[in-house]
């Protein structure tokens, strides 16, 4: 997705759009541990993506750089060092026509956030590959739901992460299925899961080629 920052069709120019209104939470998120207050905070998110959306960022981005998340935080590093007093005077983004950002509501949810010492940069990597888990999840959700298995993907979900899930043998009994049967869709569960986080890590990188490593570090990220 980095390299559709040198694309000038307006095709290329939609899906970045399309990822800043999907991913601007991190980036926000950053601003606020680098000590911003809320209201500048609100500010200087806006005023970046658009002048982000401008290409003035876009057009200096590094082709090197294939990772969207690694592109977006080195250029808001880059524009709070340098365009921070006159994005402030821009109030979010001055005659510029914003993203729809609900930036009210990611105050709301920073406020939730848990507190700890890690630096602004961790922070934003963790919540970044924390939306990329609840977007796949959601995605999977809806899946399930269209097929009419709402419930049978609400008792299984648990087995997809860390969390202490019931035995097979209790949701066997609660889903009217046999144990073998949980098992396996269990299995189908998680190999879908796999699917659908990979197809969500791959647009937000150039090479196809990168995305088990941008999987590596979100998962670590999440451990942190």
């Amino acid at each position: 997705m980095v390299a559709a920052a040198h694309d000038s069709r307006p095709d290329a120019q939609a899906a970045i759009a399309t990822l800043c209104e999907t991913y601007w939470y991190p980036l926000y998120y950053y601003v606020r541990r680098r000590g911003y207050r809320a209201e500048e905070a609100l500010d200087l998110t806006q005023a970046f993506f658009a002048t982000l959306l401008e290409k003035e960022y876009l057009r200096a981005a590094d082709r090197e750089r294939g990772r969207f998340r690694s592109f977006l935080l080195a250029s808001l590093t880059h524009f709070l060092a340098k365009e921070w007093r006159r994005a402030s005077a821009r109030k979010r983004g001055g005659g510029r026509t914003p993203l729809p950002l609900d930036l009210q509501a990611g105050e709301s949810r920073y406020s939730q956030e848990p507190s700890h010492d890690v630096t602004p940069e961790k922070a934003f990597e963790r919540r970044w590959a924390l939306l990329v888990l609840e977007r796949a999840l959601s995605k999977l959700r809806d899946e399930y739901a269209a097929g009419g298995k709402a419930d049978l993907f609400r008792r299984l979900a648990g087995f997809l992460g860390g969390e202490k899930s019931a035995p097979y043998k209790q949701v066997a009994a609660d889903v009217g299925m046999t144990e073998a049967a949980v098992k396996v869709a269990v299995h189908r569960l998680r190999r879908r899961c796999r699917q659908v986080l990979r197809a969500e890590v791959a647009q937000t990188v150039a090479d196809p080629a990168d995305v088990d490593a941008e999987l590596r570090d979100l998962m670590a990220a999440v451990g942190q």
